[in-house]
C-alpha cells in the first residue's frame, strides 16, 4: 500500500464553500497562489506534519445527509508518519486576504444584526464599528472590512464605555491578569494589525 505520497480525504461545508466562492467573486479575497490550495495536516497530538501537501480536488456533489462537500489533498509522507486509517485534522489555505487585519477576538461584539468593535479616534473618544469578519486564524478574527491597520480598538473594559466618551486607553498584553487599583478601570486598547491573513479550514 502506497504510503508516500500519502492521500488525506477531509470534508468541507457546503455553506463554508459557498462563502470562500462569493468572497472571491466579490474581491474580499483572493485564491492562493502557485499550483492550488496549499493542506497542512495536524496530528492527532496537536504537531504539525512537517511536509505540507496540496489540494487535488473538491467532490461535485454535496453528501444530503450531512451537508458536506468531500476534498483530496496529497501529503508528502517521507517518514512514514501518517498511516491508513489515521485521524487528523486539516488546515486548507484556499485563500488570501490581503488588506484584511487582525484582532483579539475578545475586541468584537457579535450579534444577529452585524459585528461591532469600539474604536479610539485621534480625539481619544470612543466609537463603535460596524465590521465585517472573514474567519479566525491564531485566536484572533480575521477582518476584511470596516479596520484599518493601525487603529485603535477598545479590546477590555468596552462593556462600561459609552459612545463619544473620552477614554485613556493603555496597551492590551494578551493574557494579562487586570491590574489591581485604579488603573483596573481603563480600558485596554490594541491596534489593529495588519498581515496577509489566510482563509482557512480547521
Amino acid at each position: 500500500q502506497q504510503i508516500n505520497p500519502m492521500y488525506v480525504n477531509f470534508t468541507q461545508s457546503a455553506s463554508e464553500a459557498l462563502a470562500l466562492r462569493r468572497a472571491l467573486e466579490q474581491g474580499r479575497l483572493k485564491r492562493a497562489e502557485g499550483e492550488g490550495a496549499v493542506v497542512r495536516v495536524l496530528l492527532e497530538d496537536g504537531t504539525e506534519h512537517p511536509s505540507p501537501g496540496r489540494l487535488l480536488f473538491s467532490d461535485l456533489t454535496v453528501d444530503p445527509t450531512s451537508g458536506q462537500v468531500t476534498l483530496r489533498a496529497e501529503v508528502p509522507n517521507p517518514g512514514a508518519a501518517l498511516l491508513p486509517g489515521l485521524y487528523v485534522r486539516v488546515r486548507l489555505e484556499q485563500a488570501k486576504a490581503g488588506n484584511a487585519v487582525l484582532l483579539p477576538q475578545q475586541a468584537v461584539t457579535r450579534a444577529a444584526n452585524g459585528d461591532t468593535v469600539m474604536v479610539v479616534a485621534a480625539d481619544g473618544k470612543v466609537s463603535p464599528r460596524t465590521i465585517k469578519v472573514g474567519g479566525a486564524q491564531g485566536g484572533q478574527w480575521v477582518v476584511l472590512e470596516g479596520l484599518k491597520a493601525g487603529e485603535q480598538v477598545i479590546v477590555d473594559g468596552f462593556q462600561k464605555i459609552r459612545p463619544n466618551a473620552p477614554v485613556k486607553p493603555v496597551p492590551w498584553k494578551p493574557g494579562a491578569a487586570p491590574v489591581a487599583g485604579a488603573a483596573a478601570s481603563a480600558p485596554a486598547a490594541a491596534p489593529a494589525a495588519s498581515a496577509p491573513a489566510s482563509a482557512a479550514k480547521s
